[in-house]
């Protein structure tokens, strides 16, 4: 059987296959995958260990060269990101009100943009992005949690900034680094790991999602997820673009929801009770905007590489948009 064959044919195939294996599992057996042991401590809660793992990895492919540049794209990519979530929700908000536009409330529209799936945004700029794409991460990580929507719906010093949540992901990152530039053996032995991994915490990811939630939200959940992929993708990548980076890349991998996400609109809520009529709602399309642009940012991912390679090969003038 040709399996690694037909995987390397589906865009973001070794990323977005196991998850969508587990989102299907978690959604038909959701007690499949807890009869504990080693079952239910790889395929159901092994994701923030294993990626961890990864990030090491990845960090150890990292020279102290490049790490500023690293640092440079993680701020452009958080704040692009956090800025096109924030403009839309409150452009939503100002004309529509709180209930929004066909359903679709600011609430929602601003934790589902402003957030992004760290996960998949580190499987993505592994596959298909460089060293500095990865290490982006360690700044992107403060774009999680329900601070930066609290701030910008105007309640802010209701909750704290993540900044354990940011140490967290460098750390890993940090010593992979550190080892990787001591010892150039070490670095080749650790480089293995950046794609044999992937697949690996995919899969639990996957199966903390419920495809229902899909269907629960509705249409504008669906319209959520796509708005978050392609705006927000796309602004990633112009703004990259905008100071100079040649590899934009991740721009497009920035294109996600998070899964941490979804608790947002209970936090806010539980801040201001004038959301709680809301929350329910902002809930179900965040959650559904989280798995929609989980099959969306990976093809967008590789469409656009496909893309961005034909055209450095051609030139400008002769590049068409195709997927070979």
């Amino acid at each position: 059987m040709r399996i690694k064959d037909t995987i390397d044919k589906i865009p973001g195939g070794l990323m977005i296959i196991p998850l969508l294996l587990g989102a299907i599992i978690n959604t038909l057996f959701p007690q499949a995958l807890m009869i504990g042991g080693f079952t239910t401590a790889m395929f159901k809660h092994g994701a923030l260990a294993i990626l961890g793992v990864f990030l090491f990895c990845m960090g150890s492919q990292i020279s102290f060269k490049v790490a500023p540049k690293a640092l440079k794209k993680g701020l452009i990519l958080t704040v692009s990101k956090y800025a096109i979530g924030v403009a839309i929700g409150l452009v939503v908000g100002k004309i529509f009100g709180p209930a929004g536009l066909i359903g679709l409330t600011p609430l929602a529209i601003i934790a589902a943009m402003t957030n992004s799936n760290g996960g998949l945004y580190v499987a993505l700029t592994g596959e298909y992005g460089d060293e500095t794409d990865v290490g982006a991460v360690s700044v992107l990580s403060l774009n999680d949690g329900p601070f930066l929507t609290m701030l910008a719906l105007g309640i802010a010093g209701q909750a704290s900034i993540p900044f354990l949540a940011f140490i967290a992901v460098v750390v890993p990152i940090s010593l992979g680094m550190i080892l990787g530039n001591l010892d150039p053996k070490m670095k080749s032995f650790l480089s293995g790991g950046q794609k044999l991994l992937i697949p690996f915490f995919a899969f639990p990811l996957g199966a903390a999602m419920n495809l229902s939630d899909v269907f629960g939200a509705g249409l504008s959940g669906i319209l959520l997820g796509v708005m978050t992929a392609f705006l927000t993708g796309f602004g990633g990548y112009y703004s990259l673009k905008a100071f100079g980076e040649k590899r934009t890349i991740a721009g497009f991998a920035e294109g996600s929801t998070a899964g941490n996400a979804i608790g947002t609109p209970a936090a806010l809520a539980a801040a201001d009770i004038t959301y709680l009529p809301f929350a329910a709602t902002a809930t179900a399309q965040i959650a559904a905007s989280c798995i929609v642009t989980a099959i969306l940012c990976p093809a967008i991912v590789v469409i656009m590489n496909n893309y961005l390679k034909k055209k450095e090969a051609d030139g400008p003038e002769t590049a068409k948009f195709v997927i070979k």
